[in-house]
């Protein structure tokens, strides 16, 4: 076992960046990043214009194997360019040493919930390091690691491979699907047909989560229809039921208010990664609008929690009214 304490006083000396050929890439962790579209678009075309800016990481072990654990979407840009030489910067020679190297590195870089809880899980299952080890060597509770290494136990190898792959939003497995997940009654079975079921539809997060409320929630017709691909008209009829007269003209507009924020909220989210806003103009206004959005955010958060709370204390009639079977 490596004497962990030495990772606590790993620093960047171990190596700095250099230029490498890509073929030499063990790829072996591919599978714990989440692959995004709409992110490797932005990033190839900024490699056109800049190239490879930040350096790919990895770890390189004693029998002179290049393992890659950060970059993967600059690898495939590169792949795709035709470029046959990127820069790389050491992490040191174990593997577990430059997870742990790379998760502490993510506190100020970007790496979702996901890739944390996948690369944990790495550490716990093959590494057969402990939570408490874990914790101690990234620095956080052993809830905080208890808690990724949970969301991780809770996916089904499936579920994993449509999330992971770019075919399902992660967004809509965290705040929609494990609320099923973790509902008496629905198995997961249930829930790994309704994810290959609406994979790679390129759906909206609003229309997945009609969806799962209709096949969870409704009656066998709906959920047969959603199985059997038949998407556009099972959509069309869930969304049919919810514009009822049921619902005031003022309701309508508050529910028509919080689809857009939420597709809003999901567009500024990719788009603020593309590292392509460079000039003062952009800079200053954007500095402006993103103070103004962070000094309501605590009042936005608790209005909306407030809200789901509420809302959710109250069984909806749009269950019941795409629910009901013919012969009722």
């Amino acid at each position: 076992m490596l004497v962990w304490l030495a990772i606590m006083n790993h620093d960047q000396r171990n190596g700095g960046i250099r230029q490498v050929e890509i073929s030499s890439f063990d790829l072996r962790y591919e599978h714990c990043r989440l692959k995004s579209n709409v992110t490797q678009r932005a990033l190839l075309s900024s490699i056109l214009d800049h190239g490879i800016r930040d350096p790919l990481r990895g770890v390189e072990t004693k029998d002179g194997c290049r393992i890659l654990l950060d970059g993967f979407k600059r690898y495939r840009c590169a792949k795709k360019l035709s470029i046959s030489i990127v820069p790389y910067h050491c992490l040191g020679e174990d593997e577990a040493f430059g997870i742990i190297t790379l998760l502490r590195i993510a506190n100020a870089k970007s790496l979702s919930i996901l890739e944390q809880a996948r690369l944990i899980d790495e550490l716990n299952t093959i590494h057969k390091m402990s939570v408490s080890q874990i914790a101690g060597l990234l620095e956080k509770s052993k809830g905080w690691v208890g808690m990724r290494v949970g969301i991780i136990g809770q996916m089904s190898p499936a579920i994993m491979d449509k999330v992971f792959s770019g075919q399902f939003p992660v967004y809509s497995y965290m705040y929609t699907i494990r609320s099923f997940i973790r509902m008496n009654g629905i198995s997961k079975q249930d829930v790994d047909e309704f994810v290959r079921s609406v994979a790679g539809k390129d759906l909206s997060i609003r229309d997945i989560e009609i969806l799962a409320n209709g096949y969870f929630r409704g009656g066998e017709d709906i959920r047969q229809q959603i199985r059997n691909g038949n998407i556009t008209w099972g959509l069309a009829c869930l969304k049919q039921s919810s514009v009822t007269t049921d619902c005031t003209q003022v309701e309508q507009r508050m529910l028509k208010d919080l689809e857009i924020t939420q597709k809003y909220m999901q567009r500024v989210i990719n788009k603020s990664k593309d590292d392509r806003y460079k000039t003062a103009s952009f800079n200053a206004q954007a500095n402006l609008l993103t103070g103004g959005i962070l000094r309501q955010m605590k009042l936005f958060s608790r209005s909306i929690k407030d809200l789901h709370d509420k809302s959710g204390q109250t069984s909806s009639d749009l269950s019941s009214s795409y629910g009901r079977d013919e012969s009722a």
